[in-house]
């Protein structure tokens, strides 16, 4: 299931809420553990030994604010056991099963119960009552380091679409694009990257000039590399972001072939 942006206008009580863990996606089809693009995840035997014949979905997590440690660890072809020790499966949903998200959750618990390893958790889902309560869970969140809050309905099925039965809530928004050209700086960025030319996934084309630290600027993310972006809203003509700005290679997304940049 993929996330969509909360924006209001529900009712809250319709839905479980959790912290939105920053790390990689991880889904397990009850032999492999893989990223999000479907790429193997070279996990150590011990850290899967007892998992169940069932799919889990859930994240790959290595603490608030440690996302690029956790992508170094899952990326390593060869796992190394104390970089391993410092992840845990965040598990918050069942693929395979037909039952509403409530049941699902409840499954849930009971199967990380059996599983019985320390790194291998159910993320807690908790009722909110109100925006109130709301806005004060994701302050709380926010201020403790972690990245936001995620709203799943109670009734819904698991569909592996993006839609509203799972959505996220965060201080500012974010979003995904493919990197396809690289734009040479000017003045104080001469002989570095002024701007990633970069394509959303429905095709829109921007430049993406902010938020770049001067390491990033000698050294910018590869053409085909995916890339996360801060904003302000789209523009409604262009379908372009407001305001947008750099935040991160997604490493746990693989590389593509592109057209070639105009």
């Amino acid at each position: 299931m993929l996330a969509n942006v909360y924006r209001g206008q529900i009712p809250l009580d319709d839905y479980w809420v959790s912290e939105k863990y920053d790390g990689v996606r991880g889904y397990w089809d009850g032999k492999t553990l893989t990223t999000r693009g479907g790429e193997r995840i070279s996990a150590p035997p011990w850290f899967v030994e007892g998992w169940p014949d069932i799919p889990l979905d859930g994240e790959l997590w290595a603490g608030r604010g440690r996302f690029a440690r956790a992508v170094s660890i899952v990326r390593q072809q060869s796992p190394v056991d104390a970089d391993w020790a410092a992840i845990r499966f965040m598990v918050f949903d069942l693929p395979a099963s037909d039952a509403a998200f409530t049941e699902r959750n409840s499954a849930l618990i009971r199967i990380v119960q059996r599983i019985g390893k320390p790194w291998v958790q159910a993320v807690p889902q908790i009722r909110i009552r109100d925006r109130g309560e709301l806005d004060a869970m994701l302050a709380r969140v926010v201020r403790e380091g972690g990245e936001g809050l995620m709203l799943h309905r109670a009734s819904s099925l698991y569909r592996a679409e993006r839609n509203d039965d799972l959505l996220k809530l965060k201080p500012f928004e974010d979003a995904e694009a493919r990197v396809v050209g690289h734009i040479p700086g000017r003045g104080k960025f001469a002989d570095m990257l002024g701007a990633l030319l970069v394509e959303m996934p429905d095709g829109t084309r921007f430049r993406l000039g902010g938020g770049f630290s001067a390491a990033q600027r000698r050294d910018p993310p590869p053409i085909g590399s995916w890339v996360s972006y801060r904003h302000g809203g789209f523009n409604q003509g262009s379908g372009r972001p407001r305001f947008a700005r750099f935040l991160r290679v997604r490493e746990d997304m693989p590389n593509a072939p592109l057209a070639p940049a105009q």
